[in-house]
């Protein structure tokens, strides 16, 4: 096996696959895919002419686009996020950056983060200083005081620096729609590609009631009008359906978790085109084992309260339409779970809507389709090759990688376990 992020500049030219396009719907046979430079060339149910190009030989197995998170942070590498109190900027950064490799590991090409990561980890990335998958960032997730992004123990009457540990990449606290415009432009001045808020109380939070609504109409309109201005959109956290009713009506573009959806709410985000962005396995592993990582028990009470809703909200959102992503929002050392959601969703919705939800509508999250999350002409070459049919059983896109014959990204393959050969 080999893994390198170089690219030759020689067209590469695959062959003997299988073809995992989302939008066939099917696994089909007899298609090569010609790659020049980052992007996808030509994809031809017949032989493809290339005399310069590289032949790798796929030996059968599925070629898929390159998976899309939708959701997550790649900077809250503690469970508990108040440790991170204890965590020094570098060694906050080098757990993150372990964790953007681990998820190009798994084959996700693309994340989206919902609130942690800033500009300069995207361009250690994109300069190919570390590994990792293409990101679109939030920066810092902006919410009001005692609210979703508010970590402060009951005892901390103040705002404590975070100038100075972990906790500086992941929030910030502010009141009032003056101070919201302000934090959203800030944000975008350091090169945010949307804008995290949070409008309704939160598991990972403390003292929030899950059904609290946070910031007020005036200082969701600010965070939405400052967005829009910039050609950003807002992503909101938010839980029940009257926190999600409000956030869509004035103008949020996707629903983080949205697990206490209801019809009326999922009507109106049909009619908005609006997203939900869906995240059940990281429930199932708080459940499991965050207490082991020093979640309060407040929280996990919470946790139970939003596990059975996220299954329903699948089937509430199908029904009316509403598209829904993959997301994992994983904290800490749950992040190995990332591909488990692809199991957890295909227990109650069919393989495909699954694998379409971290490829197309993943690519229309982050306003790439085309580009992103398919195998045609002019996408842009980030895919993965799976040793067997996912379709036949998901599971092959969990394991961290195992199951991955090889892994590419605009057009280098960062794993490579196919050699060449006609």
């Amino acid at each position: 096996m080999s893994k390198t992020s170089s690219r030759t500049g020689t067209p590469i030219l695959l062959k003997n696959l299988l073809l995992l396009e989302p939008s066939f719907g099917e696994t089909r046979g007899g298609y090569e895919i010609l790659i020049e430079g980052e992007k996808i060339r030509e994809v031809s149910d017949t032989p493809i002419q290339s005399a310069s190009a590289d032949l790798v030989d796929c030996a059968g197995k599925v070629v898929m686009p390159g998976l899309i998170d939708s959701h997550v942070h790649s900077m809250h590498s503690e469970v508990f996020t108040r440790r991170l109190e204890e965590v020094p900027l570098t060694l906050a950064s080098a757990r993150g950056a372990k964790r953007l490799k681990d998820m190009l590991d798994r084959g996700f090409t693309t994340v989206r983060d919902a609130g942690g990561t800033d500009w300069g980890m995207k361009q250690a990335v994109e300069q190919g200083l570390i590994p990792g998958p293409r990101l679109f960032i939030a920066g810092r997730s902006i919410g009001p005081t005692g609210g979703h992004s508010d970590g402060r123990s009951r005892t901390n009457p103040g705002y404590p620096c975070l100038c100075c540990n972990g906790q500086a990449f992941l929030r910030l606290i502010v009141d009032g729609e003056d101070a919201v415009r302000k934090a959203v432009r800030e944000q975008m001045r350091q090169g945010t590609d949307h804008i995290k808020i949070m409008v309704s109380g939160g598991v990972a939070s403390p003292y929030d009631p899950l059904m609290s609504e946070q910031f007020s109409d005036a200082e969701i309109s600010a965070a939405v009008e400052e967005a829009d201005a910039f050609g950003r959109y807002v992503a909101a956290h938010a839980y029940s359906a009257s926190a999600i009713t409000r956030a869509v009506t004035l103008g949020v573009r996707t629903i983080e978790h949205g697990n206490l959806i209801d019809e009326a709410a999922a009507a109106l985000m049909a009619e908005k085109g609006a997203y939900v962005v869906a995240n059940l396995v990281a429930y199932v592993a708080m459940k499991e084992r965050a207490a082991d990582y020093g979640m309060l028990p407040e929280m996990l009470e919470k946790n139970e309260m939003v596990i059975e809703g996220g299954y329903r909200s699948l089937e509430i959102c199908k029904a009316a339409g509403v598209k829904v992503g993959y997301g994992s929002d994983l904290l800490g050392a749950l992040a190995e779970d990332q591909s488990r959601e692809f199991s957890i969703r295909a227990e109650i919705q069919p393989t495909i809507d699954v694998i379409r939800a971290a490829t197309t509508i993943g690519a229309e999250i982050v306003r790439r389709p085309g580009q992103l999350g398919t195998i045609a002409p002019g996408a842009w070459a980030d895919l993965i090759v799976v040793d067997g049919d996912p379709l036949a059983d998901v599971t092959l896109l969990e394991g961290q990688g195992r199951h991955l014959s090889a892994i590419m990204k605009g057009g280098a393959f960062y794993k490579n376990r196919l050699g060449k050969g006609a």
